[in-house]
């Protein structure tokens, strides 16, 4: 099974209220194009991970969908969907997205983490920060949201202000594989830009308390810590929470 320590977990109250007006708009935007991306493909039987692995063969576990991830050149965002062995999945997931930001689209001054064991890739736009990862479930439904330790994806580990101040530049601006996909990927991390932030941050807590218990271990290496926090979502529940949230802000 996947390996989730208790610390990992964290609550889903947002105080949505304490949102700036500005971020609130940003959020229902973004929600009004999620929910018409799900109303478009459910009109022909879809959904976001069939329009994702349209085309794409059998599928298998473990391997990156669509081949070579989708990598936008322009905003050096690059995402990924795939399926952990039956055995090692969330209960009711079918696959998640992995979605990141390479140093050619951060914003200045951000660098990756002091932490002992770094060696800089011998291209800088290799030194990559996971954001954030999104789990589906069978009918092809968002359910959770989590982070991962290091060794999961491969990333450069930069520190959880780093990540979130990279949050608003995460965008796939063009039509292929999928531009249906691309779009609401994109809108997903404005739409649970707050679950992302607490999220992240709960990441780094979780890795310190880590260390603190392990001192001889590299934690960032530790096969025994795998997801860092997670916290499950419900786009419904969510887009009337910002719209209340909007009404009571005038």
């Amino acid at each position: 099974m996947r390996t989730v320590v208790p610390e990992a977990a964290v609550t889903p109250e947002i105080d949505l209220a304490g949102l700036p007006r500005a971020r609130l708009v940003a959020m229902a935007e973004a929600a009004a194009e999620v929910m018409d991306i799900h109303r478009v493909l459910a009109k022909t039987g879809d959904n976001i991970v069939g329009a994702i692995l349209n085309g794409q063969g059998r599928f298998y576990e473990w391997d990156h969908y669509p081949r070579g991830d989708v990598f936008d050149s322009e905003t050096h965002s690059q995402f990924y969907y795939h399926a952990h062995a039956a055995n090692a999945r969330f209960p009711g997931e079918h696959g998640h997205f992995h979605t990141f930001l390479r140093p050619g689209g951060m914003p200045d001054a951000l660098a990756p983490a002091a932490v002992p064991d770094f060696v800089p890739p011998r291209d800088p736009d290799d030194a990559l920060s996971h954001l954030i990862a999104i789990s589906m479930d069978g009918n092809g439904r968002p359910f959770r949201l989590f982070t991962v330790n290091r060794w999961v994806t491969g990333e450069v580990w930069y520190t959880a202000e780093d990540v979130i101040a990279m949050l608003d530049s995460f965008a796939i601006d063009h039509a292929k594989p999928s531009w249906p996909v691309n779009r609401w990927i994109t809108a997903m991390l404005r739409l649970f830009r707050p679950q992302i932030v607490d999220l992240v941050r709960q990441r780094d807590s979780v890795v310190a308390a880590w260390q603190r218990r392990h001192p001889a271990r590299n934690v960032f290496e530790d096969r025994q810590l795998e997801v860092t926090s997670y916290l499950d979502v419900a786009i419904d529940d969510h887009v009337a929470a910002i719209s209340r949230a909007l009404d009571a802000a005038g």
